[in-house]
């Protein structure tokens, strides 16, 4: 299959036909026809649309922006588990595949990718003439690198392991025999053993940058990449500086990397404190805007810019834990909680009301099974029947603008329903050593394109990101057979099954999905807010 509009994949003709018959919506289409390899202007023009146009034209050259971010401790790629870190990476490493705001993949570092009908074939082809910054070029054997890195299990840390189950020999713990080949320098075939549809946005989420082959550790110790930007300094809890690298010619250089200098100033979780920085005139742009503060920073007359996303907060216990580990005590505490509510106090109303499954209507396979039931009787009598009413649970959350005030008010809903609960309260720096092991606490979540994807990350069974502790053989079973079904109809209708596991085990309360927001001075261009927070450094630039 090829990228012309004469033959793309089967799948997204038909897509296309679904979208001219009113029967799925635009980015819903882009999101699906680009991960099966067909281009970002091909896929427009199947719905008759063009491309949206970057502004590369009207910015200037040269400059500093000062970022607002939280600066935390740098990891090796594959065990980044925030944006944050890997938006300051992003100056050097780069991705192989990009997923913009309006749900298109795009080659970065490769120049396009094909897919075969049922999945288990994916033949990537990389961008030619792309240097390293240390003057060796980007080849095939870098990419074979890192995505036999990313299946290694025994690695520490590692966040892609649990992404790259197709590619695993489950007796060894690594990659597969025969799933990777190397064909020519600029050619890598990967042949699953079973139908994969992650596998594309997978190569686009943040902890898979690409280092080069050889590479582990720190990248800011050890700053080779293939981007335009070059680390100056870092310090965690505090700040990170990088600069235009002068010794590096950039593939992309005419269409990007206008900036000399990009600051990122840490300023903690207070948006009060972003507020007061923005006034001051000691920052210029936002990582995120929440709940109140979206008004308060229009009204100084800062641009604003929204995501459509699948972002959320999880209010989970740890099944490892007692009386977690009944199941009428996790369905209890659900049942004595109102989403509706706490999107209102949590988030300002910024968004829609969640189901208690962790999958969102905007993913492809969502499978609507009505709302969770609200019933704080119910929740008492559950409570009474396990025999630990008077149980006193501890609530445990971040210290911020929204993910506080959340879990406030599902502390309030509980004590309603005649639970005992004390709420504890991190900052930051405390409450992330250990955000996967708390007994109950909140967690956020952030967007990813399929449903399949988090489900994978935070409830398969023995992952490292389960912070639930939830163990059930039925629900992997389903997963696996979700995240090989192509056609997202098909793999809705298991979708309904995993997620009514997910809402009779009473694996999680999640009362919203929120709408995603930034802020930033109105010269600048770039800076719009993506759904899952990433920050494109090569697109910011100040306005003509």
């Amino acid at each position: 299959m090829t990228h012309s509009a004469r033959n793309v994949h089967p799948a997204a003709m038909a897509y296309a036909q679904e979208v001219a018959d009113g029967t799925m919506d635009r980015r819903e289409f882009l999101t699906r026809a680009t991960a099966l390899g067909v281009s970002a202007s091909v896929a427009y023009g199947l719905i008759g649309s063009a491309k949206p146009a970057r502004a590369a034209g009207h910015i200037q050259q040269g400059g500093t922006i000062r970022i607002q971010q939280e600066v935390r401790a740098m990891k090796d790629p594959p065990s980044y588990d925030w944006p944050q870190i890997a938006n300051f990476s992003r100056g050097w490493l780069e991705y192989l595949v990009e997923y913009s705001r309006d749900g298109v993949f795009s080659g970065r570092l490769l120049e396009n990718w094909e897919v075969n009908e049922d999945a288990t074939q994916y033949t990537l082809y990389l961008r030619q003439g792309v240097m390293w910054n240390d003057g060796t070029p980007f080849t095939s054997d870098d990419v074979a690198y890192n995505i036999t890195r990313w299946c290694d299990r025994s690695m520490e840390g590692n966040a892609m392991a649990s992404r790259m189950g197709a590619l695993i020999d489950e007796a060894t713990g690594a990659i597969a025999d025969g799933v990777l080949e190397v064909v020519d320098d600029h050619t890598v075939v990967l042949n699953l053993a079973q139908p994969d549809i992650t596998i594309i946005p997978t190569m686009s989420d943040y902890p898979s940058a690409i280092v080069q082959n050889g590479f582990s550790g720190s990248p800011v110790d050890n700053p080779v990449g293939t981007g335009p930007y070059r680390p100056v300094s870092y310090e965690v809890g505090v700040g990170a500086v990088m600069e235009k690298n002068p010794d590096h010619t950039w593939w992309d250089a005419d269409n990007g990397a206008a900036l000399d200098r990009i600051e990122f100033v840490d300023l903690g979780t207070d948006q009060s404190a972003h507020l007061a920085a923005a006034e001051a005139g000691e920052i210029d742009m936002l990582y995120e805007t929440v709940g109140n503060f979206v008004d308060i920073f229009d009204s100084i007359g800062w641009t604003k810019s929204e995501a459509l996303s699948a972002n959320s907060l999880v209010l989970r216990t740890n099944q490892n834990n007692a009386p977690y580990d009944d199941v009428r005590v996790r369905r209890a505490l659900a049942l004595a909680c109102d989403n509706s509510v706490l999107l209102e106090i949590g988030y300002d109303g910024r968004g829609t009301v969640a189901e208690n499954h962790h999958v969102c209507p905007i993913h492809p396979e969502y499978a609507d099974i009505g709302p969770p039931e609200y019933n704080p009787e119910e929740a008492r009598r559950l409570m009474e029947e396990a025999g630990v009413l008077d149980f006193e649970h501890e609530l445990i959350s971040i210290d911020d603008s929204w993910r506080r005030p959340t879990s406030d008010a599902l502390a309030a809903q509980l004590r309603d329903a005649g639970l005992n609960v004390t709420r504890t309260i991190y900052p930051g720096s405390t409450f992330w050593n250990d955000w996967a092991e708390y007994p109950f606490s909140s967690t956020d979540w952030g967007h990813r394109p399929l449903g399949v994807q988090n489900l994978t990350l935070a409830y398969k069974s023995g992952e490292p990101w389960n912070e639930t502790g939830f163990n059930n053989e039925e629900f992997d079973t389903l997963l696996a057979e979700a995240s090989a079904i192509a056609d997202a109809e098909a793999r809705s209708q298991v979708m309904a099954r995993i997620q009514q596991i997910m809402r009779d085990e009473g694996v999680i309360i999640q009362p919203y999905w929120r709408s995603v927001y930034r802020h930033h001075r109105e010269d600048i261009v770039g800076a719009e807010t993506h759904p899952i927070y990433e920050i494109h450094l090569h697109y910011l630039g100040f306005a003509a």
